[in-house]
């Protein structure tokens, strides 16, 4: 006599399918190639890091915290330090990005929101063809086209905002029948201009790809409440994308902080630290590498590498924030 199973006994003799996470076949070529490459960048990262650190460690053991606070670099006279060459750095990217900042938000926009999409790709390969070209193209076009009009800009600016102490220019009289254009040249002002078309298509680029993830379904929201196009940017697409504004600007800022070449065309050398960024004369920690880096003795070339790796720091820790900053933003979340 034949027995039939009952559903009960049927679901008890069945097994759950184990489930295997691991990869196969082409995927398993891609999550170990994945992972092979961010390793060698994490490597390659924390080599050069390890090697600035060795190097520099004469140096801080040498003159320790002067290394920090003298403005002076005169190796010749044992008297070296990176205090006027920071105040340099951080002058000229913060003036590449007053003037980075706004031109890179408001190009997001609109290619994101209002530029026809006949034209947008083409808008996104010339911003994007900005980022490739030479650095000694910039400074080139800073030196002979924009310091120039720069140093007219620097006297409107002293003339007019002279009582705020980063527009004085020591020495001279803004409103004189005629200026001396040489005050005003060679400033950390004019390679901040040069260096804002740098850093620009990054901080663009960064922004317009957020812009571009903002939830459809909010944004047609806000059109159907009665918003106008421009309300409905500022109540939905810049909320959303604040944590792209930011990091954008601030992976910006990490390019401002160590460009060399446009700086050391541009700037006449100065070791002092004062915050006037319309007067001639400032010195930024590349600059001060590239113009030494040739004629320095051993010693010499400690120290040079000792402040790579002040610089070093500062820009990992400057890019390091804007990648947390993205990461806990909502931009790009939930987006189908």
């Amino acid at each position: 006599m034949t027995t039939i199973p009952t559903p009960e006994a049927e679901l008890a003799q069945v097994s759950p399918r184990r489930l295997s996470r691991a990869s196969t076949g082409a995927d398993a070529v891609f999550t170990a190639s994945a992972r092979t490459i961010g390793a060698s960048v994490l490597v390659i990262t924390g080599g050069v890091g390890a090697f600035l650190a060795w190097q520099a460690y004469p140096t801080l053991r040498r003159y320790g915290w002067s290394f920090f606070t003298e403005s002076q670099w005169q190796p010749d006279q044992d008297v070296i330090g990176i205090a006027a060459v920071l105040c340099g750095t951080v002058s000229v990217a913060l003036v590449a990005m007053f003037f980075a900042f706004p031109l890179a938000l408001l190009t997001a926009l609109y290619i994101s929101e209002y530029a026809p999409a006949r034209i947008k790709s083409t808008l996104v390969a010339l911003i994007d063809l900005m980022a490739a070209v030479p650095s000694i193209v910039y400074g080139l076009w800073g030196f002979f086209l924009i310091m120039p009009h720069a140093a007219e800009l620097a006297l409107w600016l002293q003339r007019h905002l002279g009582w705020i102490p980063i527009f004085q220019v020591a020495d001279t009289d803004p409103n004189a029948a005629t200026w001396d254009a040489t005050r005003y040249v060679s400033s950390a002002f004019c390679a901040g201009i040069a260096v804002s078309m740098m850093v620009m298509p990054m901080a663009c680029a960064v922004m317009r790809q957020v812009f571009s993830q903002t939830p459809p379904g909010e944004k047609e929201a806000a059109l159907a409440l009665g918003a106008t196009k421009w309300g409905m940017v500022t109540s939905v697409v810049l909320p959303f994308g604040r944590g792209g504004i930011i990091g954008g600007t601030m992976l910006g800022l990490g390019r401002a902080l160590g460009e060399t070449i446009a700086v050391v065309l541009i700037v006449s050398p100065a070791f002092e630290v004062k915050p006037r960024i319309l007067e001639v004369g400032t010195s930024t920690v590349s600059s001060l590498i590239a113009g030494r880096f040739g004629e320095a003795s051993t010693s010499q070339l400690s120290a040079l590498l000792a402040a790579g790796f002040v610089l070093f720091l500062i820009t990992l820790v400057v890019n390091t924030g804007a990648a947390v900053v993205v990461n806990r933003s909502r931009s790009g979340a939930g987006v189908d």
